[in-house]
């Protein structure tokens, strides 16, 4: 049996890009907002008063997963930001950083109905994302085996690794209209035998209990998952 690896999948905080509806690719993704950064904080200090016991601190290269990253990084050990392009959020194309609603008119592409039509000219497909989360997520727990890991990324990325480790369709992905909270935990074991496929474990989903410190005011905006 080869050791177990341990994924700690954490969604940003909430993003300046989701307060102004813009599309957030590289372009559009200016980091945190105020009440991102709080999301965090609180997350760091859950963690700061237990032991994660956290190996690597890995990242989107999108600002707001590297600013959530850094945040965090302190309560994991001050362990190093390690960015990886394959963990961000679906490529949008030439509409990165427009508003949503410009968005809607100007393309209006339908991503549930039709998985294999990019985003915009230029963007990935779901299909194509799933494929790229999947690859990630599985060469990260090989190449880390036996390690915790955790992984500043995105709503999307946690999606799918949901669709791939849970042995969804991309054709029915949409189905799952999954709604991963800024700022949440979803956990993920991998092991395997010598010889065998890796297996997925799902051991928690969503966990956002440290957001209760938080007040009621502090609501987050209900994003397009590119934001």
């Amino acid at each position: 049996m080869i050791a177990a690896t341990r994924l700690l999948l954490v969604r940003h905080g909430e993003s300046q890009a989701q307060v102004t509806r813009v599309v957030g690719g590289a372009t559009g993704c200016t980091g945190l907002s105020d009440l991102g950064r709080r999301q965090v904080a609180a997350l760091a200090g859950r963690w700061s008063a237990s032991d994660v016991g956290a190996d690597r601190l890995l990242s989107s290269t999108l600002p707001r997963a590297l600013e959530t990253a850094e945040l965090l990084a302190p309560a994991l050990g001050g362990l190093s930001v390690e960015p990886d392009p394959d963990l961000c959020e679906l490529q949008p194309g030439e509409c990165d950083g427009q508003n949503w609603d410009d968005y809607q008119e100007r393309y209006g592409v339908d991503m549930r109905a039709d998985p294999y039509a990019p985003l915009s000219p230029g963007g990935e497909s779901v299909a194509e994302f799933l494929v790229r989360v999947g690859r990630a997520l599985h060469r990260i727990a090989v190449d880390h085996a036996g390690s915790t890991v955790v992984i500043a990324c995105h709503g999307g990325v946690i999606d799918g690794s949901m669709v791939n480790f849970l042995g969804i369709p991309p054709q029915r992905a949409a189905d799952l209209d999954l709604r991963t909270t800024n700022a949440a935990v979803t956990e993920w074991v991998a092991e395997r035998t010598d010889d065998g496929p890796l297996r997925w474990a799902l051991r928690r989903y969503n966990d956002a209990s440290h957001l209760e410190s938080l007040t009621e005011n502090d609501s987050t905006v209900d994003p397009p998952s590119l934001s």
